[in-house]
């Protein structure tokens, strides 16, 4: 093991010697092996890149990995109430309970009816509905309220912060601030379509909702992005009951009751019990959006990286044609190193380290100015691109580029090494 570990640091020294006397031959060499490489640490750092994005966009609707959602089979008169007192207070778990709200002039149908998008998407809302506990039915056209300065969106009443499970992003002013007393003006958070609407609109601060002992005036406090096309707006459960009854808050009709926990957390057995005994299923899975999506990114990631890897074998070709050469006008030298003892496979190494050291030189230079270029996209599309905000380097692509680099240096210069070891001794005669 000492032996071959002395060859080794001679194999390198004479290798670097090498590369020294021959600078423009190893610039020629990287130039060619360059591209290769980097079109390899991009397309690891790409496929990063594009997971972060994928999960990002994930997140703000299903939740980060690891959230355990229960969603609830069934209607029952105790339903809201038996979420809301189980949930209440505890931090490992947040309640959800949504309902259709308009925000306006009273008396008047919404601009937006049904909480469509304000740009249409949604098509024709169909003719105008009523709702209750027992059912929906269209309105005749004596009772077809006309269209007015109000705006209706989705109110989400939440039992506490949310984000930790959901990270939506703030777009401007605050989120709801959990630990403050309770306000009687429920405070709201707008996600950035309801937003759009309010500022194309210009309506009374009078919301009414379905249920509620009066009609409320709310204070907007700040937007976020939760990447929902509907009109949305976030509420403090504990400020909305002091409106709307416990037996209103879930809509019989479009009513919306969702619990986010953490893993391992009590309140999923004590709830699913509850909720059992009243008639009511629940339905609980764990979101897992990484493992959901790996074949998807993996199949992405290995189509680039094969045409990435037709990039790479254009270099190694590039660094095996300046091998050869090189090794041809050293026959002198390696038939003389044969002939005062040198064995052939330190001849072979000295070869191979050159194209290794080439090889990992190209790849820190490929790694470098990849890790620059991200850092500009960064500091110049971060503010457009939330899930760029923050982002590193990602250390997958810098192995991937010392690897490409590697197998560069092995694969250009296997041949011009074994050329090298096969020189006979008499060639030295020549000279």
């Amino acid at each position: 093991m000492m032996r071959m570990s002395g060859r080794g640091r001679s194999a390198l020294i004479i290798g670097l010697q090498g590369i020294r006397a021959r600078k423009t031959r190893t610039l020629l060499s990287m130039v060619s092996l360059f591209l290769g490489v980097l079109a390899v640490v991009v397309v690891q750092a790409g496929a990063s890149i594009a997971e972060r994005a994928l999960l990002s966009d994930l997140e703000l609707y299903e939740g980060v990995d690891g959230t355990v959602v229960m969603d609830m089979g069934g209607t029952s008169p105790r339903l809201g109430s038996i979420v809301t007192s189980t949930v209440a207070g505890r931090s490992d778990a947040v309640a959800m309970t949504s309902m259709q709200a308009v925000i306006g002039e009273p008396g008047v149908r919404p601009v937006n009816e049904g909480g469509a998008p304000f740009d249409g998407s949604w098509g024709d809302p169909g003719p105008p509905m009523e709702c209750d506990e027992t059912g929906c039915r269209e309105l005749p056209a004596a009772e077809v309220q006309p269209k007015g300065q109000a705006i209706e969106v989705r109110l989400t009443a939440l039992t506490g912060n949310v984000r930790q499970f959901r990270p939506y992003r703030p777009q401007a002013g605050e989120w709801l601030d959990f630990a403050a007393m309770p306000s009687l003006g429920p405070r709201l958070v707008l996600n950035k379509e309801a937003a759009k609407g309010f500022q194309q609109y210009r309506v009374p601060a009078e919301m009414r909702v379905p249920g509620a002992s009066a009609n409320m005036t709310p204070h907007f406090v700040g937007v976020v992005d939760d990447g929902d096309q509907q009109p949305r707006a976030y509420v403090r459960l504990d400020e909305l009951s002091h409106w709307v009854p416990e037996n209103k808050l879930v809509d019989p009709n479009m009513g919306e009751v969702r619990v986010l926990m953490v893993a391992g957390t009590p309140v999923e057995q004590v709830l699913s019990t509850k909720l059992k005994a009243v008639g009511v299923e629940p339905m609980v899975r764990t979101v897992n959006s990484k493992k959901d999506m790996a074949d998807q990114l993996s199949l992405m990631r290995l189509v680039f990286l094969a045409m990435a890897g037709l990039v790479l074998l254009i270099g190694v070709a590039g660094i095996l044609n300046v091998g050869l050469a090189t090794v041809g006008e050293r026959v002198e030298e390696f038939a003389l190193r044969r002939a005062v003892g040198t064995p052939r496979a330190l001849l072979a190494g000295i070869v191979l380290a050159e194209t290794l050291i080439t090889g990992l030189l190209t790849a820190a230079l490929a790694i470098g100015v990849s890790a620059l270029a991200l850092k500009g996209v960064v500091a110049f599309a971060g503010t457009s691109q939330p899930f760029l905000q923050g982002m590193q380097f990602p250390w997958e692509a810098g192995v991937a580029g010392v690897i490409a680099g590697l197998v560069a240096g092995v694969l250009g210069g296997f041949i011009p090494a074994i050329r090298a070891a096969g020189i006979p001794i008499a060639t030295v005669m020549r000279a």
